[in-house]
């Protein structure tokens, strides 16, 4: 795989002309395009409720009336892994289904469906009141699902809507978004926890219930709002609703119809749309139907056959691998356990160690406004491996610190407060790069017909590592101490080897065009002359000048997972 990111040689004339079309990236490009903003700030609601509930989680687990409402679950650190990490484990499950949800009700319906799943699980555990653990555990599984596939749907949308000149933008919304939630849900917590008292004689079960009841809020104004939101072009396309998919197109680029720049992207993704249904047509005709069974049946068909081509196991690796490393650089560990992480390096105090950790959704959020606005400009390889290298930093120094010093701290505070900063210091390196960035890449690697298969691979492969961490992370806390930091560090730098020399780079392609970057090696010349005639067809190559649009420039026939069985 190229390590460089190198594009091949013969970029067609249809790539050139809409490349010098579209104009520069950055800030400008967000305001130029305010409308798809706009939209997609709204959809990422669906990442404020994924951060919220991350991020309240583990600052309840620290409250004392609730550990009283749990008979005492929460000491065992086992009992404790699971009740945080069951809501991963729904996740993951949310993350598989997500495809076939993605795909068969749309990507706008997909969302509606998984925040009303999301609202049920948060009724369930508010239940708990009158209950105990299980109702918890319960509602957390049935809310993961929700948030497992919100995490996948919600950056398929914005990628299926924005330009590409502000594509990485739009999809790390959902992880600024995210750590928006994070951030208030710590604060939240540090003001509930006052309410009756900060003790266990005194504290109310106001404390814990007011955080998981507030979710509620803005999951009803997603599952409103959300109603008047566009369909995705793209899913418009692919279900023959073609004339809609172009009307959305101009009005989510604010652009007449007629325009250059709208009728060379509507018919870049009319070919690869054709490409796609005639592939699966001719691999497997007893599925060429859109019917909801026969997707439902794709997508194990499809998931499979990601492993079936070089070209594609390419983004395999690169979607599934990607987000190991982002969960194995121990950035759920800190949010799922501050308040203990913080009581381990010598902060006393239930009420300073939720103090300190308020500070971690402060900088975490403001780390990744940056990413935001400069991840189409900057590009995502050299953001992930110099995150990588500082996360990996901070994490050994947080080891040696912690090796000198265990059981010491209230003789020397200042080493405290160094490994605290240094935490604080790991978030901020996650949070303007692995934080967004990991979740881009998944989103805008695979082509139409697998994106949202792929997508949810690798998503799922995120919720699964999440799972494990969630669950290990009270053991390796207690029993190896500042060998999870050693550990969490080793492999973060093995993370940034990983993306510099085997992750291209991919900023600025349109989602059709990605396939130029994971090479056509191999691919069959009856695909590629299919591509060739599409692009004749519906007057493609007439539009980039007479020059046919092939398949290495738009379309590489076998990276499209659609292989004979």
């Amino acid at each position: 795989m190229a390590g460089g990111g190198a594009r091949p040689t013969g970029f067609d004339a249809a790539l050139m002309r809409r490349q010098t079309l579209m104009g520069a990236s950055g800030p400008r490009a967000l305001v130029k395009n305010f409308k798809v903003f706009r939209i997609a700030l709204f959809a990422c609601l669906g990442g404020v409720l994924y951060g919220y509930n991350q991020g309240m989680f583990s600052g309840i687990l620290a409250m004392p009336s609730f550990g009283a409402q749990t008979d005492g679950y929460i000491d065992n650190p086992s009992q404790k892994g699971w009740l945080t990490s069951i809501l991963e484990l729904g996740a993951w499950f949310g993350a598989v289904l997500s495809g076939f949800i993605a795909e068969a009700a749309s990507r706008k319906y997909g969302i509606l469906i998984a925040t009303a799943i999301f609202i049920i699980g948060v009724v369930v555990q508010i239940t708990a009141i009158s209950g105990g653990h299980n109702e918890i555990l319960a509602g957390r599984f049935i809310t993961g699902i929700g948030v497992g596939s919100l995490s996948v749907i919600v950056p398929m949308y914005n990628s299926e809507c924005a330009p590409p000149e502000v594509r990485g933008a739009l999809v790390g919304l959902q992880q600024l978004a995210i750590t928006f939630g994070i951030m208030i849900s710590f604060w939240i917590n540090y003001g509930t926890n006052y309410i009756g008292g900060t003790t266990l004689e005194t504290q109310s079960n106001a404390a814990w219930l007011v955080p998981i009841c507030l979710q509620l809020v803005p999951a009803f104004i997603l599952l409103i709002g959300m109603i008047w939101m566009p369909f995705s072009p793209r899913w418009l396309m692919h279900h023959d609703r073609e004339e809609e998919a172009r009307v959305n197109l101009a009005s989510l680029r604010d652009l007449p119809m007629d325009h250059e720049l709208i009728e060379l992207e509507f018919l870049e993704i009319k070919a690869q749309s054709i490409f796609e249904k005639r592939s699966i047509a001719e691999a497997f005709p007893h599925l060429r139907e859109q019917t909801a069974w026969n997707i439902f049946k794709l997508q194990f068909v499809a998931i499979a056959s990601l492993f079936k081509t070089k070209a594609m196991f390419k983004r395999v690796i690169v979607a599934t691998v990607t987000m190991f490393f982002q969960q194995w650089s121990g950035i759920n560990a800190v949010l799922y356990y501050a308040p203990q992480i913080f009581g381990q390096l010598g902060l006393t105090g239930n009420t300073t160690s939720l103090l300190a950790t308020g500070v971690v959704g402060i900088v975490m959020f403001l780390a990744t406004i940056p990413a935001v606005l400069y991840i189409d400009r900057v590009g995502r390889k050299p953001v992930l491996a110099i995150g990588a290298l500082g996360m990996g930093f901070s994490h050994i120094v947080i080891a040696i610190i912690l090796a000198k010093n265990i059981n010491r701290f209230a003789e020397e505070p200042a080493a405290g407060w160094a490994a605290v900063v240094m935490v604080w210091l790991f978030v901020i390196h996650f949070g303007y790069s692995w934080g967004p960035c990991a979740w881009i890449i998944v989103a805008e690697i695979w082509p139409l017909s697998t994106r949202p298969y792929g997508t949810a691979l690798g998503g799922s492969s995120n919720w699964m590592n999440n799972f494990i961490i969630g669950q290990i992370t009270p053991e390796l806390l207690e029993r190896i101490t500042y060998g999870t930091y050693i550990l969490f560090g080793l492999l973060t730098f093995v993370g940034a080897g990983f993306i510099w020399f085997f992750v291209p780079e991919t900023k600025r392609l349109s989602l059709e065009e990605m396939d130029i970057i994971f090479g056509s090696e191999g691919a069959a010349m009856k695909d590629q002359e299919r591509m060739e005639e599409i692009n004749r067809e519906i007057g493609l190559a007439d539009l980039s000048g007479g020059s046919p649009v092939s398949c290495e420039g738009l379309v590489v026939g076998s990276e499209k997972g659609v292989m004979p069985v």
